[in-house]
C-alpha cells in the first residue's frame, strides 16, 4: 500500500458472515485488540461463537455491523449504532493490531459512513472515544468531527478517564 490516500482503494466493507468467525477468534487472542475494545481476554472459543453468531444472525432493529477488509481478507469490522431517523453512532474496530496507525480506520469510517448516508440515509454521525485513545481521537477529527462533549468515564487500557463525544454532520443535510 503506498499511502493512506491509495488506501480506500484496499479497504472495502461487506455484511460479517459466520464463515467470518477464524479471524474473529483470531482477534481474540490479540490482547492489545482485546484491551482497546473492551473484549474478555481468554475468552472461550464457544462463547465467542455464540456471540459472533448473534451479531450474524440477529442484528438489533437500530444497529448495523459490518466487516472491514483489506484486499478481499475480513480485518475488522465498522458498526453504526443508535440508528434514529438521520443519526447514528459510528464505531469502528481493526482486530489486526498490526495495522494499527497505518490510517484504516480512516479508510474504513469513511467507506462505513459513505454506506450509511447513501443506503440509510444517515447525515449526522456520533462518535464517541477515550480521552486516553490518541489515535481514536486523531482519527475523528482528522475526518472532521467535531468534539462536543465530555460526559462519562470509562476504563480504557487499565486507566479510568473521561469519555469524549464527537459529531460529524455531513453538508448539504439538514440537522
Amino acid at each position: 500500500m503506498d499511502g493512506q490516500s491509495n488506501l480506500s482503494q484496499w479497504i472495502n466493507i461487506r455484511p460479517i458472515t459466520l464463515d467470518d468467525f477464524e479471524n474473529v477468534l483470531a482477534w481474540s487472542k490479540d490482547d492489545s485488540f482485546c484491551e482497546a475494545n473492551g473484549w474478555e481476554i481468554d475468552r472461550s472459543s464457544e462463547e465467542l461463537y455464540k456471540w459472533w453468531h448473534n451479531c450474524v444472525n440477529h442484528p438489533a432493529e437500530d444497529f448495523i455491523r459490518m466487516g472491514i477488509t483489506l484486499n478481499g481478507k475480513i480485518i475488522g469490522y465498522a458498526d453504526m449504532a443508535c440508528i434514529k431517523g438521520n443519526t447514528a453512532e459510528l464505531g469502528i474496530a481493526i482486530g489486526e493490531s498490526r495495522l494499527w496507525g497505518q490510517g484504516i480506520g480512516s479508510a474504513s469510517a469513511m467507506c462505513m459512513m459513505e454506506y450509511a448516508s447513501k443506503k440509510l440515509g444517515i447525515s449526522i454521525f456520533n462518535a464517541e472515544t477515550h480521552e486516553a485513545n490518541a489515535r481514536s481521537r486523531k482519527m475523528l477529527e482528522n475526518l472532521g468531527f467535531i468534539e462536543i462533549s465530555r460526559k462519562g468515564s470509562e476504563e480504557y487500557l487499565g486507566m479510568r478517564g473521561q469519555r469524549i463525544q464527537y459529531r460529524l454532520i455531513l453538508m448539504g443535510k439538514p440537522e
